[in-house]
């Protein structure tokens, strides 16, 4: 017998990810808090479409609201549960299906931001594994239908790296990793925590960016103010993540370190960054997406700022670092969803930031 699935959170990522479980026969029930979400997934199944080279499909689906999981009680638990919610759903979802996790059942975060601290004191480290979705650009464009907005990685880029909190390379980690292979290329990893900080590096560099210019990723990137801010962002928390101990891997398929000392203005890294994400924004369809806390922000949504730029900002403080781009970015996205600014690029050339 398989293993029971739950997706908690039936957004861009989870919907994407699991569909493509559903599709290969496994045993996967999708749990949302979206009523529209959850009916448009049981009467016509969950549609997943692409950009360019991949033919959409549309696979029948078990969905449950979240009121409705208790009903999960009269039958067989869950032995994986992946938690795709917004960071700051985790501990309410967490808490929600732990009681439904079969004794030998895990959880699994499938989100942006570090939430596995927030998991594990829930259900324990021991219940506890992280996974990372790179450069997946998926968005939830209506119930029941992801795009991405692009093809796949395959084995140009890995998309997901799942790993242990303790980075040993486990049998249940190798079925985490083959269920996320099965949507696209997948990786398991004894740096967890280093790939979640070069993952929580990107995000920092362009979710918030989007957010509060209502600008897409290219026209940031082509934006020449607006991309060496980015590169600021990126270069506090490259620092901090490195202040704390953390293996960065690649960013942006760049080495951390040219970002850092472009953010902190050396012209030889400069000039090396501003080539290279030039170069991938005047590709065809290149960056043409906005960011999910971009998409957040369109459709009047919660953003996970203080989860992302503002988590940078808090852990720079523990370990003395100065982080003014990523403070300035936290608190003008916090207006922007307050209402009290419109989003606009001004906000960002306005700064004067050195």
């Amino acid at each position: 017998m398989g293993n029971r699935i739950a997706i908690i959170g039936t957004g861009a990522v989870g919907g994407y990810a699991g569909a493509h479980m559903a599709q290969a026969g496994e045993d996967v029930t999708f749990v949302d808090m979206w009523p529209e979400n959850v009916e448009a997934m049981r009467t016509r199944g969950l549609r997943i479409t692409h950009l360019k080279d991949v033919p959409e499909f549309t696979v029948p689906v078990k969905a449950l609201h979240l009121t409705e999981l208790q009903a999960v009680s009269k039958g067989r638990p869950f032995d994986i549960a992946f938690v795709c919610t917004k960071s700051y759903d985790t501990a309410w979802a967490t808490m929600m299906v732990k009681q439904y996790l079969a004794p030998g059942g895990y959880v699994v975060s499938l989100q942006n931001c570090m939430n596995e601290e927030t998991i594990a004191g829930i259900v324990g480290w021991g219940k506890t594994l992280g996974s990372i979705a790179s450069s997946i650009t998926v968005e939830l464009m209506t119930p029941g239908h992801v795009h991405r907005n692009a093809g796949k990685g395959g084995a140009a880029h890995t998309v997901f790296r799942a790993g242990e909190v303790h980075g040993r390379i486990t049998d249940r980690l190798g079925e985490v990793v083959r269920l996320l292979g099965l949507s696209d290329s997948a990786k398991a990893t004894e740096n967890l925590w280093g790939e979640r900080w070069s993952k929580l590096v990107i995000n920092g560099m362009g979710n918030g960016m989007s957010a509060c210019t209502g600008m897409i990723s290219r026209d940031i990137l082509m934006d020449d103010t607006l991309r060496h801010f980015s590169a600021r962002l990126g270069s506090e928390a490259i620092r901090t993540g490195q202040a704390l101990g953390y293996v960065l891997e690649e960013i942006f398929h760049m080495d951390p370190e040219v970002i850092a000392r472009a953010g902190e203005g050396d012209p030889a890294a400069k000039a090396q960054y501003d080539d290279h994400r030039l170069t991938e924004a005047r590709k065809p369809g290149g960056a043409a997406h906005r960011p999910s806390m971009g998409q957040d922000m369109v459709k009047g949504r919660r953003t996970e700022i203080e989860f992302l730029n503002g988590f940078i900002v808090e852990k720079a403080k523990e370990v003395g670092i100065a982080t003014p781009a990523n403070a300035a970015l936290t608190e003008i996205v916090k207006r922007v969803e307050r209402g009290e600014l419109q989003p606009d690029p001004k906000h960002i050339r306005e700064l004067r930031l050195n």
